[in-house]
């Protein structure tokens, strides 16, 4: 692994497991765990959902951006929310600091994954499905992935050795 790139960040749309999994994971590897959601909401002092709700959708993608793109660490597993990957900055910079790995779930086993989008904070346009959610943000996690993880068919410890098998660790 690149010293200079000591963290594994963790992409992927919600329900993916990216929380559950990345605790895991830092606790294997003796690393730390960082759940930017909750930082965002410690720093705005407000839940995802409020400030979703009180500013709007791309005040909110600013928020995350910049809180992203701030982001010091150094062996740490970092788990951002699913829409980081709307920002440039964020992801420029998790390029620099990180292995970028995207836990990819199809969107039949997401949609069963995935209860109330509005109460997880989801960023979802006016209208848009979760179906339409799913298709745009492939790509960009595609874009921006060092590795990619299928879940399909894994629980929780075959995700976790897949991670650590692309990994080398």
């Amino acid at each position: 692994m690149n010293l200079n790139k000591r963290n594994i960040i963790l992409i992927g749309m919600p329900g993916v497991g990216k929380s559950s999994i990345g605790v895991i994971l830092a606790k294997t590897l003796g690393y730390e765990f960082v759940d930017t959601d909750l930082v965002i909401q410690k720093k705005e002092n407000r839940l995802l959902r409020e400030i979703i709700a009180e500013e709007g959708d791309e005040r909110f993608l600013e928020i995350e951006n910049e809180v992203n793109a701030t982001l010091e660490a150094d062996r740490c597993v970092i788990a951002p929310g699913g829409s980081v990957i709307y920002g440039q900055e964020a992801m420029e910079h998790f390029q620099k600091i990180g292995t970028i790995v995207y836990l990819k779930l199809s969107y039949e086993e997401l949609k069963k994954r995935l209860g109330n989008l509005k109460g997880r904070g989801v960023v979802l346009k006016e209208g848009q499905t979760l179906q339409e959610l799913y298709e745009e943000r492939v790509c960009l996690y595609e874009k921006y992935a060092d590795l990619v993880v299928d879940e399909e068919n894994k629980d929780i410890e075959a995700t976790l050795q897949a991670i650590r098998d692309e990994l080398g660790m």
